[in-house]
């Protein structure tokens, strides 16, 4: 159990510094980024606008200067409800344990500086939770179909990698049955694929090819199609920075959002076979140039921007994975801590907890049906 408590932990708070430091990007293109910083962004860096409080008047929020932004927030009620049920979950879990969570649990809201609920915090697609389960009544398992497209559901789906750890296929299929309620399409892919590249950085040993591997194995249309391209236009690169323009092009084709990032067109979102979000392929590439090193990955995600804070989370979330504890960088998620008023460590210490019962509860039910078997062979 040590090993697994030590991937938990590098898993739930690399993923915690990742969005905490890509929250301050989010949105900038590489060019912007480097303009507003004086160069490459090495580690925490405040907001991107100095007037974050008024530059975006819908979404007035204090990203930046490590504080955590949704993406951990919503990974943090997954990791409650886990902890709930203490079992596997499923659609009708996100309706019964997940959204009350969201919306009567008072939390910490870094980035609006206040205590509030998690629902305060959350955008119009993640949202959807609330509207289409706890307001409309929808079936659990198609709550999902409607919603916009995107990363909103991926994002957060780590504890369901650490749950099934070793198990990337588990996982996958868990991911896919949770993220139903909230996101479709390709989203829902993406969900179900980062969930499983999370199970396979679980394993002992494991290595950024095992990881890639589990994705090419279980993906599907779009979204494998995106992560074999952006992979293989990573493996020609060991330094994230000359990797970030080469990594984008690999992706743009199936990517619905386009060049503007601020200002997508009437075709994005959209459900789609051939397309994929840009967040999880972007990740692998990442951690692929960067050799599984947390460091590296994070800090290409970061300086990729677009949708850096979701970028880097799932970037931090497979490395921590793969290194463990020790694998993210002390300053940083001191720092973090600190200035998010949210212990990183506790979710993980209890997600580990939570794994090691359901991996015996799984042995149980296996030993149940290997007998049964046994009598029909």
């Amino acid at each position: 159990m040590e090993l697994l408590l030590d991937k938990s932990v590098g898993c739930l708070v690399g993923a915690a510094v990742g969005d905490a430091l890509g929250g301050a990007t989010e949105t900038a293109l590489p060019e912007q980024i480097r303009a507003r910083y004086g160069g490459w962004v090495e580690g925490i860096a405040p907001p991107f606008h100095a007037d974050w409080a008024t530059a975006r008047p819908m979404a007035p929020y204090h990203k930046g200067d490590g504080h955590i932004t949704d993406d951990t927030l919503m990974t943090h009620a997954l990791v409650r409800a886990y902890a709930r049920k203490r079992d596997h979950l499923d659609a009708y879990d996100v309706a019964e344990l997940l959204v009350p969570d969201l919306i009567e649990r008072v939390v910490y809201l870094p980035d609006l500086e206040r205590e509030g609920l998690t629902f305060h915090r959350l955008a119009a697609a993640e949202r959807w939770l609330v509207t289409r389960l706890h307001h409309a009544h929808a079936d659990p398992r198609e709550a999902g179909v409607g919603n916009i497209v995107n990363c909103g559901a991926a994002m957060y789906m780590a504890p369901v990698g650490v749950v099934n750890a070793g198990d990337p296929a588990g996982a996958y299929a868990e991911a896919v049955e949770v993220a139903g309620a909230h996101q479709h399409s390709y989203g829902r892919e993406a969900a179900a694929v980062f969930a499983a590249a999370v199970a396979a950085a679980m394993a002992p040993g494991a290595t950024v090819d095992d990881v890639v591997a589990a994705a090419l194995e279980l993906g599907r249309d779009g979204t494998r199609a995106a992560v074999e391209a952006v992979v293989e236009a990573a493996r020609g690169y060991d330094d994230w920075r000359e990797a970030i323009g080469p990594l984008r092009a690999a992706v743009a084709p199936y990517d619905t959002v386009g060049e503007d990032y601020r200002s997508p067109g009437l075709g994005a979102r959209r459900p789609s076979r051939l397309h994929a979000i840009e967040e999880l392929p972007v990740a692998l590439g990442m951690l692929v140039v960067a050799k599984g090193e947390l460091r590296p990955a994070v800090l290409g995600a970061v300086n990729y921007g677009r949708d850096a804070d979701s970028t880097a989370t799932m970037a931090g979330a497979i490395a921590g994975a793969l290194g463990g504890a020790a694998s993210v960088p002390d300053d940083w998620s001191a720092t973090v801590a600190r200035a998010s008023r949210t212990d990183l460590v506790a979710p993980a210490r209890a997600l580990a907890e939570v794994a090691g019962e359901v991996f015996a509860r799984d042995r149980d039910r296996f030993r149940r049906r290997a007998d049964r078997f046994a009598g029909l062979a």
